[in-house]
């Protein structure tokens, strides 16, 4: 998996809508349902926005993708639209399951790319660990959100041997779209 993440809002076909629940956009869209009320639900809202992404380990280079993440179905779910440069895109659904306690999280891309992680909230971090198959065999994928500053920043590390040890996979930061 070359990218992993989750987003949250109103992204139907008039576009994108950064959200917040006490946002105008979103209590005129009916707000936060009954049942998404709870903070566990509002852990992950750090993230929402339109953002740019930028490589940690090449400070100074313009941004690579654009990452909008916004708030759908009355605040329940984020909704992540993922658009590298280079044409790489993917998407994912992410929601708290409070039957179980923890995040879930669903990634798919344009190169038929699928991951499926789940994982809670430690600290100020977001933290979900899912397994992938590629051409190399299965994979875990461990990917953590934590707000900065200056946005938002996501680091992957990669497991080849069930978790025992870990290497880095990709350090993004995202900040605010400047367009």
């Amino acid at each position: 998996m070359k990218r992993l993440a989750f987003a949250t809002c109103a992204a139907l076909a008039v576009g994108f809508v950064a959200c917040d629940p006490s946002s105008p956009a979103i209590a005129a869209s009916g707000s936060t349902a009954p049942h998404c009320r709870a903070p566990e639900y509002r852990q992950f809202d750090f993230w929402l926005g339109d953002w740019d992404t930028y490589r940690v380990n090449k400070p100074g280079q313009p941004s690579v993708a654009r990452n909008r993440v916004t708030s759908i179905l009355g605040g329940c779910v984020l909704f992540e639209v993922y658009e590298r440069n280079d044409g790489y895109t993917g998407e994912s659904f992410t929601t708290y399951d409070a039957t179980r306690k923890l995040w879930h999280q669903s990634w798919v891309t344009n190169e038929g790319e699928l991951l499926v992680a789940e994982g809670t909230q430690q600290g100020k971090r977001i933290v979900l660990t899912g397994a992938s198959r590629d051409a190399k065999g299965e994979s875990l994928l461990k990917v953590s959100w934590e707000p900065q500053a200056d946005g938002v920043r996501e680091i992957a590390e990669e497991s080849r041997d069930g978790g025992k040890t870990w290497t880095p996979s990709f350090d993004i930061l995202f900040r605010p779209h400047s367009g």
